[in-house]
């Protein structure tokens, strides 16, 4: 048997198990002793932890469904039949004023036959003190 067919047969961790990383034979770390070239698939534990901002995750999650329901009554159809409006809520908190973002916002609902003038305003009051995700970063290795 091969060597690459002996690493793909090995069990799959779970999810709730950590990351083992699989080195080249004859590759060991620092500090390590040093790998076994009998030994083709031999489990090193790595630990990675990427730390987020769950409060302020819900607080989107909880907001963009707010924004599709509100969308699928202003279109009066489900979010499948709904035709494509991006709507970035990054985007409208980079902008400056809420005229601007209300201008952002009714270019994006050009195509909605509804008034959106109170969606608009909701969606801007609703923003309010939230910030700009960020990308998520590393916590420690």
């Amino acid at each position: 048997m091969s060597a690459a067919s002996t690493e793909t047969s090995t069990p799959l961790p779970t999810a709730g198990s950590r990351v083992f990383f699989q080195g080249a034979p004859g590759v060991g770390c620092v500090g390590s002793s040093p790998i076994n070239g009998d030994d083709p698939v031999q489990k090193k534990q790595g630990k990675v932890t990427v730390k987020y901002d769950r409060k302020e995750l819900r607080k989107r999650l909880v907001l963009e469904e707010w924004i599709i329901e509100q969308l699928s009554e202003l279109y009066d159809c489900e979010e499948e039949e709904m035709p494509e409006v991006e709507i970035d809520i990054d985007d409208l908190l980079e902008v400056n004023s809420d005229d601007e973002r209300a201008s952002k916002l009714q270019e994006s609902l050009i195509d909605c036959y509804k008034p959106t003038e109170d969606f608009v305003r909701e969606l801007l009051g609703r923003i309010k003190g939230m910030r700009k995700l960020s990308a998520p970063t590393k916590k420690g290795l």
